[in-house]
């Protein structure tokens, strides 16, 4: 007599967005789902990190998707875990395979810091991008011409060449906005940051002109938080939350900072930071009233 096969039957969009989000996405997905199998059988982390000659530590942050993942590795755990059907194992096996390639913007390694990189991978595949912004355009709105007044003020010593490539990457960040099941982006953006004036006037009038196109887009929803609304929630800075089209990956809070990122995914500190851009939208401009400010901010320079 055959053991039962454990459950595991992937769904076409589960498939679809392993496929299309890139290694960082697709290592928590498949270590998530690594991570089910385990525990519907109620198999211990230390057998299973036994199986595969690791340590407790190891098998933990492959099950967060932190690591990547070694084919051999991932054959002996669905083998431990009693999953046998041949096309389902390949299924996994593939995901690892994929979970290992490099992202596009590896060609822009040295474009960005270390910590920078799970940022983009998780872009990739989200399906709704909320973000509030107090002191510059979010970096997915900009113009190159505003990007690299941006990225001089933060790297005043980096060569023309690194600021160059800085531009190049964030240009090619905002193509996911315009392709083939583009996510939405729901941005609340700052007075402050309209009527700063980085890169001068030429370069303002430019950044408003993009603003104003891009909140055309039927994926883009752009709200102005306007001074006379006083003080606000998110007082301490800017935010960004990501929402992916799979329930096996929960919303991520990115925090990010001068030397260093935040990525909170712990239900109760999502909760409040959603909580937190739901009252910012709530209190910010509708969006047609954004529109027309930004065409009246305009007309003024």
């Amino acid at each position: 007599m055959t053991a039962a096969q454990p459950e595991y039957a992937p769904s076409g969009s589960d498939v679809l967005s392993l496929q299309r989000g890139g290694p960082t996405v697709q290592r928590i997905m498949l270590g998530t789902r690594l991570r089910r199998l385990r525990e519907s059988l109620n198999i211990t982390r230390d057998t299973a990190a036994s199986a595969i000659r690791a340590s407790d530590a190891k098998l933990c942050r492959m099950e967060l998707g932190r690591v990547g993942f070694k084919e051999r590795d991932v054959a002996d755990l669905l083998t431990l875990y009693g999953l046998q059907e041949p096309d389902a194992r390949q299924e996994f096996l593939d995901s690892a395979r994929r979970a290992n390639e490099p992202g596009w913007w590896r060609a822009y390694g040295d474009a960005f810091p270390t910590w920078f990189e799970q940022h983009l991978g998780l872009e990739e595949a989200t399906s709704l991008i909320r973000t509030y912004e107090v002191q510059f355009i979010p970096g997915l709105l900009q113009t190159s011409a505003y990007a690299e007044a941006v990225i001089r003020l933060g790297r005043p010593v980096d060569t023309p060449d690194a600021i160059r490539r800085r531009v190049e990457l964030r240009m090619t960040r905002q193509e996911l906005l315009t392709r083939p099941g583009a996510p939405k982006l729901w941005v609340v953006v700052d007075e402050a940051a309209l009527r700063r004036p980085l890169g001068g006037s030429d370069v303002m009038r430019g950044q408003l002109r993009h603003l104003i196109e891009t909140a055309a887009l039927p994926n883009v929803t752009l709200q102005v938080l306007p001074f006379h609304v006083g003080g606000h929630a998110a007082a301490g800075g800017p935010i960004t939350v990501l929402r992916f089209p799979v329930p096996d990956l929960p919303d991520i809070v990115y925090l990010e900072q001068l030397t260093s990122a935040l990525y909170l995914d712990k239900p109760e500190e999502v909760d409040r930071y959603l909580a937190v851009m739901d009252r910012l939208s709530m209190v910010a401009s509708p969006a047609p009233e954004s529109v027309a400010f930004l065409e009246k901010l305009l007309s003024e320079m």
